[in-house]
């Protein structure tokens, strides 16, 4: 799930969030979007194709957008949240190395692709909880792989709909349909250097996959020195990223967060990046790379995320509930009155972030 941010900057090109907030937009007008809509398992999906970037689609979920994928250049990482997991991958290994990666949350399949292009030969699984939703995927946003059959199926007996619980296949993408916690807990120990749990239900992450015992579950499928890296949708007061932190660190000893900091100061609702391992994190290339971003980011470790997490429980599985909904309002395009039509360069460019301003 990809949560709006504030206003662009004036005169500045549309990246991440504001490129996906004007094809919203061209979505409810109807000016010439190129949209293809299925209903799937957890409501309507929406695939609306980017007018600028000719096989670029943004997917949505009952209006709630999830993914970006750009067909033709599987590195360009267009939501803020997912550049910064980006980063993560880019930084978990010395260039190129392949990585075995699980996926907890397909969607589009943005990271996937994006690691099997700068890590050439990583294995991967994905688990995708909507069955109709990775087919909609597998048919209109094909994943570039060699070797792949008509209808969906891998070599080996693995498919879109599922594959051998753990097999990830040297080099390949490989997705399996069902529940993230129960694939998870199926998963040989150690298969894994890199674990993303990016677990949305339109715009909620299910209470079981919240917990620590679902943490503890990833550390065991993580290798030693593997990291797991979580994206958290949270707002003012931020009581539950507070908790999921307290949660990540009950199980791993290194943490940290990359965010925005209007929602690191809770003025607004969005998306945070925890990440967690057995070993010290790159927090100072994090760091330098989220600082470089189109719409910069800050890292939070050490002494600042005790401050951040003080007071805070771990979330079990007795007391788990769902993450907070979003505002409404808050995947809504808004002009003040006398506003021009947005544009997607040459304007200065006024989003409302999830407080309304």
């Amino acid at each position: 799930m990809i949560v709006p941010a504030a206003g662009a900057r004036a005169g500045g090109p549309l990246t991440g969030h504001r490129r996906t907030m004007v094809v919203m937009s061209d979505l409810r007008s109807g000016r010439g979007a190129r949209v293809i809509r299925q209903r799937v398992d957890t409501g309507v999906a929406e695939l609306v194709g980017d007018r600028d970037r000719p096989r670029a689609w943004t997917l949505l979920v009952d209006g709630t957008p999830q993914s970006y994928v750009d067909l033709d250049d599987p590195r360009y990482l267009e939501f803020e949240y997912v550049r910064r997991l980006g980063h993560l991958v880019d930084l978990a290994a010395p260039a190129g190395e392949p990585l075995r990666v699980l996926h907890l949350g397909g969607g589009g399949l943005t990271l996937a692709r994006y690691v099997a292009a700068t890590r050439p030969g990583s294995g991967q699984l994905a688990v995708e909880s909507d069955a109709r939703l990775a087919e909609l995927v597998r048919r209109q946003l094909p994943l570039n792989q060699r070797g792949r059959r008509a209808g969906g199926t891998r070599p080996g007996g693995a498919s879109a709909g599922g594959t051998g619980a753990g097999g990830t296949g040297a080099g390949r993408v490989r997705v399996r349909t069902g529940d993230a916690r129960a694939v998870l807990e199926q998963v040989p120990a150690g298969s894994f250097a890199l674990v993303v749990a990016d677990l949305f239900t339109g715009a909620r992450t299910a209470a079981h996959l919240t917990s620590a015992e679902f943490t503890a579950a990833v550390d065991r499928a993580l290798t030693g020195s593997g990291i797991y890296a979580v994206n958290v949708g949270d707002g003012p007061p931020l009581a539950y990223a507070r908790a999921q932190v307290a949660t990540v660190r009950s199980v791993f000893p290194c943490a940290c967060l990359i965010a925005d900091g209007a929602v690191l100061r809770g003025r607004r609702f969005g998306n945070l990046v925890l990440a967690a391992a057995h070993r010290r994190l790159p927090v100072a290339g994090l760091a330098r790379r989220a600082a470089a971003d189109p719409f910069p980011g800050r890292v939070v470790h050490g002494a600042e995320l005790d401050r951040f997490a003080a007071g805070a429980r771990p979330i079990t599985d007795a007391r788990a509930e769902s993450s907070p909904a979003p505002p409404p309002g808050t995947f809504d395009v808004k002009r003040k009155p006398g506003q021009p039509e947005l544009r997607r360069s040459g304007q200065n460019i006024n989003f409302a972030d999830a407080a309304g301003r």
